[in-house]
């Protein structure tokens, strides 16, 4: 009797460890998202957050713009592409390896936006404007720098809020897929923000970080979001 008392004791312990350790990874939905199962709370009903994006088809593929640099960036998340830093001649890595910046480009091009194009053309008519180049452009390293990025957006995007409050649907609306999110402060990262919301209007976003590339709340990071951007299309109808 007393041994069958332990085993429902331990047996007990185990399901309540095994729920404790869920609730934290469910509350930070880091590692959920990272293995897929993005989960969502049932009791919470959906935040229902307004779609602003641009329907413009500049590549008359029969896609808005945006749309087609998230399914261009979530490519990568299907494949996994692995995350290695490292310099190639002719500046663009195998498609099955890169890192945060390589997202950004691949997904633009869905768009038809040659990011390295523009960036090479904007760093050797600007050079002093982008510190991180050190007045000697290097087109094989130069794109694929978050710094340098950042810089580009700045000075040829639209410059967006860089709060975001979960639940407040006026704030939501500033975030729509294809917009890019750059981090500066503690370490440098970026991504393209996706057309997935979780329930209380958080979108989540395109980016790689070891080991792969993930599609993940934008609320997993706490890191200061130093810019927020979105390049300019034709005006198009808002659309749900």
């Amino acid at each position: 009797m007393m041994k069958k008392r332990r085993w429902i004791t331990l047996f007990i312990a185990v399901i309540f460890i095994a729920l404790f350790s869920f609730s934290l990874f469910y509350k930070n939905g880091i590692l959920l998202d990272y293995v897929g199962l993005h989960l969502e709370n049932p009791f919470h009903s959906r935040l229902n957050v307004e779609s602003t994006y641009s329907l413009a088809d500049e590549n008359q593929n029969g896609v808005p713009d945006p749309i087609d640099i998230v399914q261009s960036a979530r490519k990568e998340v299907e494949q996994r592409t692995k995350y290695k830093s490292a310099y190639y001649a002719g500046g663009y890595p195998p498609e099955n390896e890169g890192v945060c910046t390589d997202v950004i480009w691949r997904g633009l091009l869905g768009a038809d936006i040659n990011l390295k194009e523009l960036m090479d053309e904007d760093i050797s008519n600007a050079v002093d404007h982008y510190p991180r180049v050190q007045g000697q452009p290097d087109p094989n390293i130069d794109f694929r720098r978050v710094p340098n990025q950042y810089v580009y957006f700045t000075r040829h995007t639209e410059s967006l809020t860089t709060e975001l409050i979960p639940n407040d649907v006026e704030n939501l609306k500033q975030w729509q897929p294809g917009d890019i999110v750059v981090f500066l402060e503690g370490y440098h990262h970026v991504g393209i923000i996706s057309d997935k919301r979780a329930k209380d209007g958080t979108p989540y976003m395109i980016h790689n970080n070891p080991p792969f590339a993930a599609e993940v709340k934008l609320t997993s990071f706490s890191t200061p979001i130093a810019g927020h951007f979105r390049f300019s299309y034709e005006k198009g109808n808002p659309t749900n």
